[in-house]
């Protein structure tokens, strides 16, 4: 079961410009010229990009664990020995349950008893912890970790990793680094109906209405299209595209956030309010009216529309790359033989053939204690090694060479006989993650282009080729609030995106005409959306100043 991925969040906090270290000693000072003499337990003295860390003494470090019910950890894992046998760190899990993760993340960071590692944390969800100084300023020891810095310089990432800087100049989370973006959910689409009805695979938001439209009149008992992803936020990934293909910022859904940067007036603007916001609600209410989409597509589970898709009484259907191949593609096989299922493109509205994401993905936090222990710096030279080198990613992804995979003369990695990852191996009888803990979702992830994809199908592959082609919007600039407009702004974000959320549901399905728009943008007012978005500009334009000198 894939677990709701928020890889194409854009995210709002700014960051530091960070340089290229070929080889760093790792020695007595951090960037800021901290000393380090005494925090050097276990610590290689030269330590460099390419270099396997291997610290000097065995060395314990703990460390939360998301646990994933896909595949719940281990103690056996073939992931934990190998780690401690080329690096002499063993890590001593806490291990949370998936469902509960966040929370218990912010209650044990709270209680000042959190592991020195805390993994799985997306760029943002570091703010509330930052006035505390319950968490380590990552942004003042990157010179402690060379692959890190390499790959922010060779990938040209500094704009991204400059999103993540806080209001006092200073960033708190290491995030997984990816070559590019990364566009994983999109539509998924019966091809056997489409054959049936003489129709092609759809290229923009008007073919999919045209398409479904023919399949409502070919199948009149039927919603053509019935979604997914929808709890708890109504339209998931379907929003969230479609509001892309709209220019509505991120758009909905997934990918609401209150604030969307106009670069045309160079200020923030309120996103629920926009006109692009609008059009996409109207295109969404057409499909609804017309009896193309699933009114249930905004609050059934994911089983009830899976199971709709799968039973043949809908042919359209929100997916990502695991859920092609893990669901759909089975139920279809056990009870519609002769359909087949293929995950399009995504669609292009009329923002034109754009992607919107960033190349940053969940990465981690780490405890401000680490920073008293002796062994400091191999703590940091550990998380460089694993979380950024290319054998430490490698190593997380793939696993151990000759067990788990093998590689050919190209570079390109295959599964060993006896174990599969997404279907790539069907008929063998131990999974990569479930059974050995690699492409674990606490330490896989981030990369070159090439690793990211070198446990995809040749299908995605196509897929990705077509996306990777499409022009990248720019991330928005940084507005970091400081502690007080980070107060303010709790009071004042969440109620504004939930009354966004129900108006958005309330249009879609017709219970509130669109005639009301202008009434509704008032209403935004009312729920201190122009204070807000003042908020949000203010900070910006403080950012701004402070980065030109």
């Amino acid at each position: 079961m894939n677990n709701i991925s928020r890889r194409s969040m854009l995210f709002t906090l700014g960051a530091a410009a960070l340089g290229v270290a070929g080889c760093s000693s790792g020695g007595g000072k951090s960037d800021k010229g901290t000393d380090l003499s005494k925090n050097r337990v276990a610590a290689m003295d030269k330590f460099g990009v390419g270099e396997q860390f291997k610290a000097t003494a065995p060395i314990t470090f703990t460390t939360l664990l998301n646990d994933n019910p896909g595949y719940p950890e281990k103690k056996n894992w073939l992931f934990w020995s190998e780690l401690t046998k080329r690096t002499g760190v063993t890590l001593q899990p806490t291990v949370v349950p998936l469902s509960d993760y966040e929370n218990k993340r912010s209650v044990i960071i709270g209680a000042g008893n959190a592991p020195l590692l805390i993994p799985k944390t997306y760029p943002g969800q570091e703010a509330p912890f930052v006035a505390s100084g319950a968490i380590l300023p990552v942004s003042e020891y990157v010179d402690l970790m060379p692959n890190f810095k390499d790959k922010v310089a060779k990938w040209n990432l500094q704009g991204d990793v400059d999103t993540l800087r806080q209001d006092d100049g200073k960033y708190y989370v290491l995030p997984g680094l990816h070559e590019d973006v990364w566009i994983d959910y999109s539509l998924a689409i019966r091809t056997d109906i489409l054959d049936e009805l003489g129709l092609d695979i759809p290229k923009t938001w008007d073919d999919l209405h045209a398409v479904l439209k023919a399949m409502k009149a070919a199948h009149p008992g039927s919603y053509p299209m019935s979604d997914r992803w929808s709890v708890p936020t109504p339209g998931g990934p379907f929003l969230q595209t479609l509001g892309q293909a709209y220019g509505a910022g991120n758009g909905g859904g997934w990918g609401y956030a209150n604030a969307t940067f106009d670069p045309g007036t160079g200020k923030f603007v309120v996103t629920g309010a926009m006109d692009q916001y609008k059009q996409m609600l109207e295109f969404a209410h057409t499909l609804v009216k017309e009896g193309l989409l699933d009114p249930e597509s905004f609050t059934q589970s994911d089983d009830q529309a899976s199971a709709k898709f799968t039973s043949g009484k809908s042919f359209v259907i929100s997916t990502n790359a695991q859920e092609l191949v893990n669901t759909y593609r089975p139920g279809l096989a056990k009870n519609v033989p002769n359909g087949k299922v293929v995950k399009i493109p995504v669609l292009v509205g009329p923002a034109g053939e754009v992607k919107v994401g960033s190349r940053l993905e969940n990465g981690l936090m780490i405890s401000k204690k680490a920073r008293e222990g002796g062994d400091f710096v191999a703590l940091m030279q550990f998380v460089d090694w694993l979380f950024y080198s290319d054998e430490g990613q490698i190593f997380a992804k793939w696993g151990v060479e000759g067990v788990t995979y093998t590689r050919d003369s190209a570079g390109d990695f295959h599964l060993t006989k006896d174990v599969d990852y997404v279907g790539l191996n069907p008929t063998a009888t131990k999974k990569l993650n479930a059974d050995f803990g690699f492409s674990n979702g606490n330490f896989a992830y981030g990369g070159s282009t090439h690793l990211l994809e070198s446990t995809f199908s040749a299908e995605e592959k196509e897929f990705q080729k077509v996306m990777t082609a499409r022009k990248t919007l720019a991330v928005p600039p940084p507005h970091p609030f400081n502690a007080d407009e980070q107060e303010q702004s709790a009071l004042w974000d969440a109620p504004l995106k939930d009354y966004v959320m129900q108006q958005t549901l309330k249009f879609i399905l017709g219970d509130r005409d669109l005639g009301e728009w202008d009434s509704y943008v008032g209403e935004l007012k009312g729920k201190n959306g122009d204070r807000y978005i003042d908020l949000v500009n203010t900070s910006y334009q403080r950012f701004k100043k402070r980065q030109q000198g």
